[in-house]
Parts: structure tokens; C-alpha cells; sequence
């Protein structure tokens, strides 16, 4: 199998600088995909993945399934939750592995993105984590809430925060704005702290005064955030975040295509059963 590449995300131009090698840049499928599969002579896949689950679950595709399945998967490691899809739109690679419905849905809104996606994979529960309370009642007033900038995963924290009982009336078009302007739903006046997402832990972990964290699943996993500090976790009954395979519109390739679903294989399931036995990642097929 083919090397794994992790791509640190300071330079896009750096990160962006693959080799030809099956990556499709033009706008039609590369010729070596639209050919049936041959596993003796198998096509390379291309893939954009946070490291932590999404590279690891493919990995076990490529050293497991893959070959005889006709495809050869070359990882690349994005700790970064923009420029996988940059990277989709400028043809370096061939699908990316790291977003759920509402990021994608506000991607493609704001930046025009043209792009396809599969079925949920897995679910990666939204957790609010705290060293010094375990109740809202024990939440001061002004406490210094970490939150993410961007506005599909904002709201997912800000309503995870109305589930432990820290804010109130939350409805789907609000922000960290909106909520500080208005006490009837931010009784407690929480001072919300906005960074990356893949900020977060390193801030919960480095900064005393931090009360609250909201951290996503893939940074808790890279983290790993002790499971005693959970203050809150999202549920993952009729949960929207689901993770998914994503690909340019109109080039879901036989290769792609065969790429998604060995994702969904009884393999996959046993793998994330097996390997997230506590619970930061979840089948979602």
C-alpha cells in the first residue's frame, strides 16, 4: 500500500502541491477510474481526511479492503476543516472524508462549492468539557466559554449548552453575536471565546481560565481529552452531524463510488465498534 501523507495546515499552496498521481484535476473522471476496477492493477483514490477518525477508518480500508476491492487509497492528513474542500474544488484531490450535512450545506452556500456526498459513516458527538463544574448550576456568571468560529459547528455548540441548561431559546440562525446581545438567552452573561475548531483542545488544556470547552469529536480523539471532564455530549439519536464521503459534483467515479461503499461494509462498522469503544465515534449506518 501507499504511503500516508499528513499535511500540516499553514500553507495551502504547500498543501496543496500532491503529485499527479492519481489525482483528477480536469473537470472529467480520470481515465484510469472509468474502466471497470482491476484489482491486479488497482486505481488510486486521493483522499482528504482529519487524522483522527477518518484517516485511521480509511487506513484500515487500504490495508484491508481496498486492493481487493480494485483501488489503492493515497491519504492525505488535513488537521484543518477548510481547505479539505479547497482542495476538492482545485482538483488536488479526488474526495475529501471530514464534514457532516450543515458544514458541507454552509460551504457550498458561501463558497459556491460544487460538490456530492454518500451516507453517513459514522457520528463524532459534540462534547462540552470542563475541569472545574459538572452541573450549570455550578456555572458562574461571566464563566469563559471556548467555542467554534464557524457557523455550522457554532450552532451545534451553542444548542449543546441549551441541552445542559446554560442557555435558553436558542434558535437555528443564532451566533456567539447574538447570544451575547440578548440576556433571555444568555442568562448567565457566558463570555464566548471563538477560535478554529482544531484550536480548541490545546486552549481547554493550556488556559486556567477556561470554564467551558466545546470540542469537537476528531480533536477529542487527537487530544485525548479524559472522559471524567465531559460536562455535556451531544446525542446521537436523530443527530444531523453524521460524516460522510464527499466528491465534485458529476465525478462520483466507479472507484469513488466503490471507495463509499466500502465505508458503509460490515467491516467498517466491526472497526468502529471495535476501536472507539468509548463512545467519541459511533457508526452511523
Amino acid at each position: 500500500m501507499r504511503a500516508k501523507i499528513a499535511l500540516a495546515a499553514t500553507s495551502v499552496a504547500a498543501l496543496l502541491a500532491l503529485t499527479a498521481c492519481g489525482a483528477n484535476t480536469g473537470g472529467e473522471a480520470a481515465p484510469s477510474s472509468a474502466a471497470s476496477l482491476d484489482p491486479a492493477n488497482p486505481t488510486v483514490v486521493t483522499v482528504g481526511a482529519s487524522p483522527f477518525p477518518h484517516a485511521e477508518i480509511l487506513e484500515f480500508i487500504d490495508d484491508n479492503l481496498a486492493q481487493k476491492a480494485g483501488i489503492d487509497l493515497e491519504i492525505k492528513q488535513i488537521d484543518d476543516y477548510q481547505i479539505p474542500n479547497q482542495a476538492l474544488a482545485d482538483g488536488e484531490i479526488d474526495a475529501n472524508f471530514f464534514q457532516h450535512q450543515p458544514f458541507f450545506d454552509d460551504q457550498a452556500k458561501t463558497k459556491g462549492y460544487k460538490m456530492e456526498h454518500g451516507e453517513g459513516v459514522h457520528i463524532e458527538p459534540f462534547t462540552a468539557f470542563s475541569k472545574k463544574y459538572k452541573k450549570a448550576d455550578e456555572v458562574p456568571e461571566g464563566a469563559k466559554v471556548v467555542i467554534n468560529n464557524d457557523p455550522a459547528n457554532q450552532i451545534r455548540g451553542l444548542k449543546l449548552l441549551e441541552d445542559a441548561g446554560l442557555l435558553q431559546n436558542i434558535a437555528d440562525e443564532d451566533t456567539v453575536l447574538t447570544v451575547n446581545t440578548d440576556e433571555s438567552k444568555n442568562p448567565k452573561k457566558l463570555d464566548f471565546f471563538e477560535v478554529k475548531a482544531e484550536q480548541a483542545p490545546q486552549l481547554y488544556k493550556s488556559d486556567d481560565t477556561v470554564a467551558i470547552a466545546l470540542i469537537n469529536g476528531n480533536f477529542i480523539l487527537q487530544a485525548k481529552l479524559p472522559k471524567e471532564e465531559v460536562f455535556q455530549q451531544e446525542s446521537v439519536e436523530n443527530n444531523p452531524y453524521a460524516n460522510f464521503l464527499t466528491w465534485r459534483e458529476g465525478e462520483e467515479t466507479p472507484a469513488i463510488a466503490k471507495l463509499d461503499e466500502l465505508l458503509h461494509s460490515d467491516e467498517v462498522r466491526d472497526y468502529i465498534e471495535e476501536n472507539y469503544p468509548d463512545g467519541n465515534v459511533i457508526a452511523a449506518f
